[in-house]
């Protein structure tokens, strides 16, 4: 097949044969180009099996059913939580949305489900210390505290939580304690200053959109 089309993915599929199942699958497409043989057939093995990764999946699925459109994303974390019969919920957060992280705590304890919660700025490190200089920092000339997201991430690994909630934590600082986190993870908030931390208004906007365009 020409190396062009191979390296072209979903984006560029107008079919979507792989949800509805009425049509045919478009020649690139990663469900006849990229699946291995029999790896279909071992993920369904592990949708339907016992382990953590299966009840994970059956139980999302489940709250989607069940809830669709009715719960808010606090409330199917809250479901999700006490479905997989968590006991101990980590909080990873931007110091930023600290009251929001606590009211979510909060809502964790109403519901008998133990929160840990972790700043981004645990440690207590300068910048400058971290490796940037003064003109890389938000405000210049004097202390300015990086966000430590592999402390948070091993703070929560010694705590033992099964679940790690992420809230407001920067672009490459989330993906860093998605990274090093040994508990599963899941955002309840994506941090967007600019939209009030609703990512997807730029992608909803004709105005941010032009911006890229």
């Amino acid at each position: 097949m020409d190396e062009n089309v191979m390296c072209l993915s979903c984006n560029e599929c107008g079919v979507q044969n792989c949800q509805k199942k009425n049509s045919r699958y478009p020649a690139f497409c990663p469900t006849t180009q990229k699946v291995q043989d029999g790896e279909l057939e071992q993920l369904n093995q592990i949708y339907a099996g016992p382990e953590e990764d299966g009840r994970m999946a059956r139980t999302a699925a489940r709250i989607e059913a069940e809830y669709y459109c009715q719960k808010t994303r606090v409330e199917e974390t809250v479901l999700f939580i006490q479905k997989m019969g968590y006991q101990k919920v980590g909080i990873a957060t931007y110091v930023g949305l600290l009251p929001e992280a606590k009211t979510f705590a909060r809502i964790l304890k109403k519901n008998n489900i133990q929160p840990y919660m972790v700043i981004c700025k645990v440690g207590g490190q300068d910048k400058c210390e971290m490796g940037l200089t003064d003109h890389e920092k938000v405000r210049g000339g004097g202390p300015e505290t990086m966000c430590n997201p592999i402390l948070q991430a091993r703070i929560l690994n010694r705590e033992h939580t099964k679940l790690n909630v992420a809230i407001g934590l920067c672009v490459g600082h989330d993906s860093l304690f998605y990274k090093h986190s040994e508990a599963p993870v899941t955002t309840l908030i994506a941090k967007d200053r600019v939209l009030a931390h609703n990512p997807a208004g730029a992608l909803y906007s004709k105005y941010y959109r032009r911006l890229y365009e």
